[in-house]
């Protein structure tokens, strides 16, 4: 789970991820035992090695995509096992929308460092960069995600109480209570990767945002058969929404400071596949 941890935060895929971890498993077969000293630097060196090249390639294909591109969420259930410790380690999806912004090379240093703990040494060895490029590369990152040198790497996410307020609200059509719950500024981004009906762009301000859902929700009896799953997907609550049986959507929040600051409705049917 640490190198499908690892790969999922650096592809934004987890479909990306697994083919790349099943893809280092084949070529570490064929290697030599003795140079497997230390086989966790080693594994960890080869995926990061692989989804940089990924994400290189990655770039011009996002450019032709429609619509925004969102990460692919995940479920993340609770529990005690090690699979749960793992992925206690994800970055959030919010912070997983901001990685968008960054180069490859500042997206492995800054995933190494604050999503596994890595020291600078040992980023440094698995990038093949010198430790102080590597720290260059992070201080980048962060201006670029517009987190301060102290400030704390975390975003707030909506808890699930909080969502079902929000939910309802939209339901029931209360629209002073919408927008006193909507930040000024907020933005909602809809990914449909041309392939189902999404915003071709990000929709902006309280007030249209408002609209947008009310009109989402104002159509859905024409769907039929509509179910809201909360869950949790990528470490905080999500929302996945099915139709007849079928998942239509998933729906994370990013709150901050009391009001949504960000909605995030994945609609891309391939990146709803793993839920």
């Amino acid at each position: 789970m640490l190198l499908f941890t690892l790969a999922y935060q650096l592809t934004g895929s987890a479909t990306d991820a697994e083919d790349v971890v099943q893809d280092v498993f084949v070529k570490v077969y064929d290697i030599d035992r003795e140079r497997l000293k230390e086989p966790k630097a080693y594994l960890c060196k080869m995926v990061t090695n692989r989804c940089l090249d990924l994400l290189k390639s990655a770039r011009k294909r996002r450019e032709q995509y429609f619509g925004p591109w969102l990460p692919e969420p995940i479920r993340t259930p609770d529990g005690d096992s090690f699979e749960s410790v793992v992925r206690s380690d994800l970055l959030s999806y919010a912070m997983l929308v901001l990685l968008e912004w960054l180069s490859p090379a500042e997206r492995a240093v800054f995933v190494l460092r604050e999503a596994l703990g890595f020291e600078y040494p040992a980023i440094a060895e698995l990038t093949g960069k010198s430790v102080e490029n590597c720290r260059k590369l992070m201080s980048r990152a962060r201006q670029k995600m517009g987190i301060t040198e102290e400030g704390p790497i975390s975003v707030e996410s909506a808890r699930e109480e909080w969502v079902r307020r929000f939910l309802a609200a939209l339901e029931q059509e209360r629209v002073d209570t919408i927008l006193s719950l909507l930040a000024e500024d907020v933005v909602l981004v809809s990914d449909g990767g041309g392939k189902v009906t999404a915003a071709a762009h990000p929709v902006t301000t309280r007030d249209r945002v408002a609209r947008f859902l009310l009109g989402l929700i104002r159509k859905t009896p024409h769907y039929g058969g509509v179910d809201m799953e909360f869950t949790s997907l990528n470490r905080q609550t999500g929302v996945i929404i099915r139709s007849n049986g079928v998942i239509q959507a998933a729906l994370l929040m990013h709150v901050k400071r009391g009001s949504v600051k960000n909605l995030y409705i994945v609609r891309n049917p391939d990146k709803l596949r793993h839920l």
